[in-house]
């Protein structure tokens, strides 16, 4: 839930729990080859020393105005207008609205609305929003479909961003109900469901070990989780049950949670232990070419 909105409906593919779905064999041999032995898992989200680290996700009222954007991407996104801040109250991925570095993600859920409303590569200049990309999704239907084949959305894959961050609350009840969005440097021309997009990063031409975007992982149950408590046991038996889905390009096996400075290592560093060697690709629909 995002406050009183479903996080989409309980048979999204982001809620389906999939501790039965048959595994890929081959696929969890490439993935296991494109990323190497040593790789661990890393959350990409909490705090080192003054450096905070996640996503944020900011909530309005169905009062807040919306305002128009300008998108590097017009034909593949919403045209809007979007309810964002302004650009003093905004939270934004690496920044501010005026002086942003990263990917610039900014995430907004309209209460009373329920609709998610999310850009990539945005920032305010000369008294007006721009992103490179943007989304408008309802949260009470199904996020597959929302976007046609061969569209982006803000992420690379095409999906919708929030409902597959670890946020902080969820954590700290005990249990996460949802699957998790992951990276990895490498992505091939082609996407499976609930992915609509793919992206090819240019040292990736030719791998065959480069997965499809939207490949689900999942924490191979015979992997002992029982020494982890509190958030970090959270966060591993969600991706026991709903898995990992690849969502965008990125660094090997990093995962996505909310931006909150309420993470503590005790949050985050036992995950790192956790060896990529310890998931299992499961096996993927038809993958899909189609692209604008």
């Amino acid at each position: 839930m995002f406050g009183a909105c479903p996080a989409f409906p309980a048979d999204d593919a982001w809620n389906r729990v999939i501790e039965n779905d048959a595994v890929s064999d081959s696929w969890t041999a490439h993935l296991q080859t494109l990323v190497g032995a040593s790789r661990k898992l890393h959350p990409d989200y909490g705090n080192s020393g003054t450096e905070h680290y996640g996503i944020p996700i900011n909530h309005v009222p169905s009062s807040q105005a919306k305002v128009d954007v300008m998108f590097d991407e017009p034909a593949e996104s919403d045209a809007g207008p979007y309810p964002f801040p302004g650009p003093d109250q905004v939270e934004i991925e690496g920044g501010t609205a005026t002086n942003c570095d990263g990917d610039c993600h900014v995430l907004v859920v309209q209460d009373g609305e329920c609709k998610l409303y999310e850009g990539y590569a945005c920032g305010y200049a000369n008294g007006a929003w721009h992103c490179y990309s943007g989304a408008i999704w309802d949260l009470t239907k199904k996020s597959q479909g929302q976007r046609p084949d061969g569209y982006t959305s803000a992420d690379a894959a095409g999906l919708a961003i929030a409902p597959g961050l670890v946020r902080y609350d969820e954590g700290q009840a005990g249990e996460i109900n949802h699957a998790l969005r992951f990276t990895l440097h490498c992505s091939s021309a082609g996407f499976v469901a609930p992915a609509s997009h793919f992206a090819v990063p240019s040292s990736c031409k030719g791998n065959a070990d480069a997965p499809p975007m939207g490949l689900r992982v999942r924490l191979k149950a015979s992997y002992d989780i029982s020494n982890l408590t509190g958030s970090a046991h959270a966060v591993a038996r969600a991706m026991q049950r709903y898995g990992m889905i690849l969502a965008d390009n990125g660094s090997d096996f990093y995962f996505q949670g909310e931006a909150d400075t309420r993470f503590g290592d005790a949050d985050t560093e036992p995950l790192k232990n956790i060896p990529a060697s310890a998931f299992e690709a499961l096996e993927p629909g038809p993958v899909m070419t189609t692209a604008r």
